[in-house]
């Protein structure tokens, strides 16, 4: 892996104190001058690949931004280090504050372990950019003021395919029956999904919870064979999906599939032949702008394939970071929410810029639902997604699917 490990570190620790015997003070000086950004991922687990992805992505940036110059004309140090599970992830957040010198915290995938770290960011009153965990919990009723969320909530997951659901007429009058990741993410995407039915007269005729290290889908394709419901949906998270619609081929269930959450390394290892139905996407290496197919190239050329969403959503955050640190010139935390807080918009790629909500800290950006390419038209083994148009449309409001004020219980 490419990313500064501890190791690492504690070798240059020790040139640093050499070069200091050695009475070489501009090494050490060059050390003091860096910027330390802590990155916490899952490199493991459920969600390993995903953070793999993310860590590319991230390490591509940080070599783009030291090339221009750095941040004020110092250089960004990333420390990534693998999250593993929430009490690990809050044990190495508050390391990272204390003994790595880490100015932000930025990173993760998985909500619960975001949370632990966004608790240990607002103990030290130091700011935490979750990037791609996706709870609508973690904006709503735990959210506070020294935390930002760049990836899109549960909420607008649900919208973006719900939308692509209605226009197909599959929802008003339909039973469906779903499947839930058994961790806060999957139950806060069931939360968002019982609303949505409820609010479009979709019936949930019913739900299983599933432990994230289950592999075997089996019998819960007996309980949906014996259910016979009109659509199954997936409130699944990383591999999980991957092994769910691997499993929904091979036992040939008659049931269209959806679902409210696939990241496309999930698809990519599920493979062409297995996935069908509508899928929402932060992000897909299709998306026709110039910055993102000059993001895809360099990203293909650098790592012999395309880049995952993941990849994507890690790269323009440090972007972010780096614009809002050089326009502040600042790295005080203080300085830099102030910066966020403005509505300041930042290219990311899309169609349109993004900007942060001042009252819970989301970024507002568009979305997209996702479903599969005919059968042979795939051009590789990364080509059978079809990505859909942007939601919402050029017309509306980067708001018009998220929750709203009255919506959304955050309070900062």
């Amino acid at each position: 892996m490419t990313s500064t490990t501890r190791r690492s570190l504690v070798a240059g620790g020790a040139a640093a104190g050499g070069a200091l015997a050695l009475g070489i003070p501009s090494v050490v000086r060059g050390q003091s001058d860096k910027i330390r950004i802590g990155h916490l991922t899952p490199m493991t687990g459920f969600l390993g690949a995903l953070g793999e992805y993310a860590v590319l992505g991230l390490r591509m940036a940080e070599e783009e931004i030291n090339q221009a110059g750095g941040v004020m004309g110092r250089p960004l140090e990333v420390i990534s280090e693998d999250s593993i599970n929430p009490a690990t992830a809050a044990t190495k957040a508050q390391r990272m504050f204390e003994r790595d010198g880490a100015t932000v915290l930025m990173g993760e995938i998985s909500s619960a372990s975001a949370l632990a770290i966004a608790q240990v960011a607002a103990r030290n009153k130091k700011l935490f950019m979750s990037i791609g965990a996706r709870s609508d919990t973690l904006r709503g009723k735990n959210c506070n003021r020294y935390t930002f969320h760049v990836d899109i909530p549960n909420t607008v997951m649900v919208n973006a395919v719900g939308k692509a659901l209605l226009r197909d007429n599959m929802v008003k009058g339909k039973r469906f029956f779903s499947l839930t990741a058994d961790y806060v993410f999957g139950h806060d995407l069931l939360r968002a999904a019982k609303t949505f039915f409820a609010a479009n007269q979709g019936n949930l005729i019913g739900d299983e919870l599933v432990a994230t290290d289950v592999t075997d889908f089996s019998p819960y394709l007996l309980k949906i064979r014996q259910s016979r419901p009109d659509v199954v949906c997936s409130n699944l998270a990383g591999n999980q999906v991957t092994n769910l619609i691997k499993q929904y081929a091979e036992f040939g269930l008659p049931f269209p599939i959806v679902g409210f959450n696939l990241n496309t390394a999930d698809a990519w290892a599920a493979g062409e032949g297995n996935l069908s139905g509508t899928w929402p996407t932060v992000w897909h290496h299709d998306l026709d702008t110039p910055g993102s197919k000059a993001f895809v190239a360099a990203f293909t050329k650098k790592h012999g394939k395309p880049p995952e969403n993941h990849a994507w959503i890690e790269y323009v955050s440090l972007k972010i970071m780096a614009q809002a640190m050089n326009e502040a010139q600042a790295t005080d935390t203080e300085k830099l929410i102030g910066f966020f807080e403005k509505g300041t918009e930042f290219d990311i790629l899309k169609a349109r810029k993004a900007w942060f909500r001042s009252w819970d800290h989301q970024l507002m950006q568009e979305a997209y639902p996702f479903s599969v390419k005919p059968k042979g038209q795939a051009k590789d083994k990364w080509d059978f997604l079809a990505l859909g148009q942007a939601v919402p449309g050029p017309q509306e409001s980067l708001e018009a699917l998220a929750p709203t004020r009255e919506e959304n219980p955050c309070s900062m």
